[in-house]
């Protein structure tokens, strides 16, 4: 141990000792190799934005081979860096193996364990705070390989510096950080549930050409009627501009998030794609339609948009039931059938407003079905805020805990 001391700007209450600052050998040791008896185990890879997946999983095919005797056998609280450069870790991840009691793992990898009482999801959060990202940088002896991995040697990595609490203190920073994994983890969970249920359901609560879908609300039976959209919502309506307004840049939107608001006068508006939108107007994405970026407009006041590659859609049946209509996957088929080029698919209003669409003869199946999907895409909006909310904390705690 070397006798430099310092202290993390946020630490648990009852805490004051200065952490010392070691190598990463002083508190692991390397873990290589097995003992030939793996028949049946598991074989894991690191992702660096998933962390532990089975390679099966990951590649959609096991691509050991006959090469498992070269594979290292990782038990379950030992860890291993992937050394490998990505978008999300660009000087490799570390993670503990926490899915089974042995696994095996690629003996590309610097694998590792604790020595006596230190915590190993320490070490994992410590790596993520990308802190010894300089360190990392400076032990790369060259670019990234042909396999995609860093030149960063074992003997080097074990030598990487860092600060020290002890093993309660370590202990309690990898509780904390992990009980907020586990918790962002459910919330994924949950939102993934609730988009596949909403996937599902768009696929048999909409009629197909027999014109009866295949799950229905209690108390309705008659076939659906076959339309064309332009019978459905007015097209790009015609509008005059007021003296001044909010202004809406479309031209960048993901998902429902607008990303520019601001008030201007109509001498200051752009020139072209001027469109002055109503609360329930649906913007439907004209250019790569697949990309299914439509949208209700929601906003309580009149305002200007600019809105390159959509069509504007005001529905003249239930608006939240049109929105879901044109994210079924048939509508899809059919605008993509319409599209013109490759690179850029896309469709024109006109052509647009003659796809043939089969809709409810009762308005009231229209707003069951409609209140149905609004309240499946505010939990998974809800859901979303929460995971922000969390990963905020999580970042700020990564920063904030360690030194």
């Amino acid at each position: 141990m070397k006798d430099e001391k310092k202290a993390p700007k946020l630490r648990f209450k009852g805490f004051t000792d200065d952490w010392e600052q070691c190598k990463l050998g002083d508190v692991c040791e390397e873990v290589s190799g097995n003992n030939g008896n793996v028949k049946g185990l598991p074989i894991l890879t690191i992702s660096a934005a998933n962390g532990w997946m089975n390679q099966k999983d990951r590649f959609s095919q096991v691509i050991a081979g006959n090469e498992l005797k070269k594979y290292t056998l990782l038990k379950k609280g030992h860890l291993a860096y992937n050394h490998g450069n990505s978008k999300q870790a660009k000087y490799g991840t570390v993670f503990v193996q926490n899915l089974y009691d042995q696994a095996l793992v690629p003996r590309v990898y610097h694998s590792f364990k604790m020595k006596t009482e230190n915590n190993p999801y320490y070490v994992e959060y410590y790596f993520a705070t990308k802190k010894l990202d300089r360190e990392l940088a400076r032990l790369v002896t060259s670019g990234a390989r042909m396999d995609g991995l860093l030149n960063i040697n074992k003997k080097d990595f074990f030598k990487i510096k860092f600060e020290v609490p002890t093993p309660v203190e370590q202990s309690l920073i990898g509780t904390i950080l992990q009980k907020l994994d586990q918790t962002i983890t459910l919330h994924e969970e949950k939102k993934r549930q609730l988009e596949c249920l909403k996937s599902a359901l768009l696929q048999k609560m909409f009629a197909d050409k027999s014109g009866y879908p295949a799950v229905r609300f209690k108390g309705f039976d008659e076939r659906w009627e076959r339309h064309v959209l332009n019978d459905l919502a007015i097209f790009n309506p015609k509008c005059t501009l007021p003296t001044s307004f909010e202004y809406v840049d479309l031209g960048s939107v993901i998902g429902v998030e607008m990303i520019s608001h601001k008030t201007i006068s109509k001498f200051d508006a752009p020139s072209r794609a001027q469109r002055l939108a109503q609360v329930g107007d649906l913007f439907y994405q004209t250019v790569r339609p697949y990309q299914q970026n439509n949208y209700l407009f929601d906003n309580k006041d009149n305002a200007y948009v600019f809105s390159t590659g959509y069509a504007q859609l005001r529905p003249l049946i239930d608006g939240y039931f049109l929105l879901c209509l044109v994210q079924t996957k048939s509508f899809v088929r059919k605008v993509m059938n319409a599209c013109t080029g490759t690179s850029y698919p896309a469709i024109n209003s006109q052509d647009l407003a003659q796809i043939r669409v089969n809709i409810p003869i009762n308005s009231k199946e229209q707003r069951l079905i409609g209140n149905l999907y609004k309240v499946i895409d505010n939990l998974v909006t809800l859901y979303q805020r929460k995971l922000d909310d969390l990963n905020t904390i999580k970042q700020s705690l990564l920063q904030k805990m360690f030194i």
